[in-house]
């Protein structure tokens, strides 16, 4: 299980993440939504998280593969209809790979972990804590 710890104070709209390693990043809205535009929109960072799943998970099948794949580049489009939400994944391979090894590829980087729980159907629930109990 994944856990990210999120916290927001009296700045608009500035949100502190951590994920208990160590790591820690800003989300916050863009200017033109009241924000102080210091860190990605949480849209951003859901359209980051496919990006960065797709092109690891490519990454690691080329060199299990052995294949000359030097560099991956995409390009993620979200956009939040109506009914739906739309995901564009644009996608450049450098190296000397064929059509269907760049296929193959294509194929692969759909199947990584963020791209299924994207397509899939998602739960959400929520708990409130008592303020004086630690998450």
């Amino acid at each position: 299980m994944i856990e990210i710890k999120a916290s927001i104070g009296k700045d608009q709209y500035q949100t502190k993440l951590s994920n208990g390693r160590g790591h820690e990043n800003v989300a916050d809205e863009p200017a033109e939504f009241n924000g102080s535009d210091t860190g990605f929109a949480p849209d951003e960072w859901l359209a980051s998280a496919l990006a960065s799943c797709s092109i690891i998970t490519m990454r690691m099948y080329a060199d299990r593969k052995g294949w000359p794949l030097e560099r991956i580049e995409m390009q993620v489009q979200f956009e939040r209809l109506e009914k739906t939400s739309k995901f564009v994944k644009h996608i450049r391979f450098i190296g000397e790979l064929d059509e269907e090894q760049q296929h193959r590829l294509l194929v692969i980087g759909e199947k990584c972990p963020v791209h299924k729980t994207l397509s899939n159907p998602i739960e959400i629930s929520s708990v409130i804590i008592k303020s004086e109990d630690s998450l």
